[in-house]
């Protein structure tokens, strides 16, 4: 990924615009709602991870195929197929003595799709 060194702009005046804060202030989500999205986004920030979701997003897979495509072991993507599950960004279901896995739900989906849209914008 290409970085871009940008300037911040700061602002020169000391006022504060008491309106606009206390109207942003009102509607600020609680403390622990937005502690749980930064954890959200955390699990997000792997590139084992992403490569997991990209090919759920495709189609519901096993471990082995996982671990086959992305060329690792069955053990480290169960670990990360594990993260995914806590996170409820993935669920499985099991036929015989296989477990599949897919995303959660639509949300998943979303969040990811719009992810790489933005990181494609920037291309």
């Amino acid at each position: 990924m290409t970085r871009i060194k940008q300037d911040i702009e700061k602002c020169s005046c000391e006022v504060i615009h008491e309106d606009i804060v206390n109207q942003v202030k009102s509607k600020m989500p609680p403390e622990e709602t937005l502690y749980d999205l930064a954890e959200l986004f955390k699990v997000f920030g792997d590139s084992t991870r992403i490569k997991i979701l990209w090919a759920l997003d495709k189609q519901e897979m096993c471990v082995c195929d996982i671990a086959y495509l992305l060329n690792m072991t069955q053990s480290a993507i169960s670990h990360q197929l594990r993260v995914l599950k806590q996170a409820k960004l993935v669920k499985n279901r099991r036929e015989g003595k296989t477990v599949f896995y897919s995303l959660a739900d639509e949300h998943v989906k979303t969040i990811f799709n719009q992810g790489l849209e933005h990181v494609r914008e920037g291309l």
